[in-house]
């Protein structure tokens, strides 16, 4: 058997295993079925010499589309068809990692298995390239599907501008301290398709968790365990919605004096810290 590329390469290992325990809260939450949900981080920083010697153990790959801010970056990438619960027990049997190629519109994979990358590698990649053009420190790109926060986008008052997460907000104070840029609604549009990737990138400026109607969320973070936590806490706040709905009344929420003041006494950002 060979050598795993995270041997001898500790905050590799411990960055591909934070990928493995958020997979697997993802399964337990039930936001993960079958192969649903995807995940890739920016591991560039944690690249040494031997690794960028590695040979590709795969065909190269097109991206799709061309991105020249990832020119010679290095990913870990959930594999598609890989069940989240599979990639928590091991991640990279279920997972790669690909360096991108000097025409920023390609790739290949360099370990541990010739595992092909999920197949919304493309938008994952997008995403990507902004955060390192505007000079982001974020480094994690998550999709998965959170089932209070998928019912609710079924209720077309819930899709327009701000509406669902100034109301997800006021549920409770630290929704609003977890998730201070709020929630991006993006219209349904086809999983994969190129307008679901465009309109979620444009989103992806100034939200940091952008939903996909009917469909799920993406998420950005510093990690992978910071771009969950901005889920949980917004499905945390759609949850106590629904139950107060479930009990027969409308929930009051927060006022908006009450929301300011936590924004003000927090000092919370309105737009990326980083």
């Amino acid at each position: 058997m060979s050598k795993s590329i995270l041997e001898n390469r500790p905050q590799l290992e411990a960055a591909v295993m934070q990928v493995a325990e958020v997979a697997g809260y993802l399964w337990e939450k039930g936001w993960a079925e079958r192969n649903g949900g995807n995940i890739t981080i920016n591991i560039t920083e944690y690249v040494d010499d031997e690794i960028r010697q590695l040979p590709a153990i795969s065909e190269v790959k097109s991206i799709g589309t061309t991105l020249p801010n990832i020119k010679g970056c290095y990913f870990y990438c959930k594999g598609t068809g890989k069940r989240m619960r599979d990639l928590a027990r091991w991640p990279m049997a279920n997972g790669s990692v690909i360096r991108i190629l000097d025409d920023c519109a390609s790739y290949v994979i360099i370990a541990d298995e010739p595992v092909m990358p999920t197949s919304e590698l493309p938008s994952h990649l997008s995403m990507h390239d902004y955060l390192i053009g505007s000079g982001s420190c974020y480094k994690a790109t998550l999709h998965t599907h959170p089932i209070e926060l998928v019912a609710m986008s079924h209720n077309p008052k819930m899709l327009e501008k701000d509406v669902m997460g100034k109301l997800l907000w006021s549920m409770i104070p630290e929704t609003l301290a977890f998730a201070p840029l709020g929630l991006g609604i993006v219209p349904y549009e086809l999983p994969g398709s190129v307008k679901l990737a465009e309109a979620t990138l444009e989103l992806i400026k100034d939200y940091d968790v952008v939903m996909w109607e009917k469909h799920g969320i993406c998420a950005v973070g510093t990690d992978i365990m910071d771009a969950f936590d901005q889920a949980d806490v917004l499905n945390k706040a759609a949850t106590i919605y629904l139950r107060a709905k479930s009990m027969g009344f409308e929930p009051t929420g927060m006022t908006d004096e009450a929301m300011k003041e936590v924004q003000d006494v927090f000092n919370l950002p309105k737009k990326r810290p980083c």
